[in-house]
Parts: structure tokens; sequence; C-alpha cells
């Protein structure tokens, strides 16, 4: 997998798995599956109101979470980075 090195020297995965508009009841079963066939980067958004279904995709794919990449994008009301870091934590 292309990776891209971020400023401080980390790779990132150039591509990610996007769970934008997989049916709720899907999305676990979708990341669980693409974490076992090689994806390292799940993108996602606070809009999609999916996080729960992530995160259990996350559990049940057995793929350590420090090795996952894990990108979202907030609501323009959470915008800063004290608000940010409360709603990600």
């Amino acid at each position: 997998m292309e990776c891209i090195t971020l400023s401080n020297g980390v790779k990132i995965p150039k591509l990610g798995f996007g769970v934008f508009q997989i049916p709720a009841e899907e999305t676990a079963q979708a990341v669980k599956e693409a974490l076992e066939v090689g994806y390292r980067h799940i993108d996602t958004a606070q809009a999609y109101v999916n996080e729960t279904e992530v995160g259990e995709g996350i559990r049940q794919s057995g793929v350590d979470c420090k090795d996952i990449f894990l990108t979202t994008k907030v609501w323009i009301s959470e915008f800063g980075y004290e608000k940010a870091k409360k709603i990600c934590i």
C-alpha cells in the first residue's frame, strides 16, 4: 500500500476505506472485512452517525488499534482544537 509521510514522520496509507452511506446494520461487517483484506485507514465523519458501528468493526477485526488510522470530519459546531478533542475522546 502506498503511503504519505506526515510532517512528524508517520506514514499514513493513501487509500482509506470510506464508510459514507453504508447502512448501519452493515457498517461493522464492512469495516471488519476491509481491515481483514489489508486496509489500515478508515475514513468517516461525525455526520455519518456510525461511530459505534465503525468501532465495533475495528474490535471484531482483531487488528491492533495502533496499526489503524481513523480519519474523521467533525461538525462545524465542534470546530477548534479543544471542542474537537472533547468529542473524539
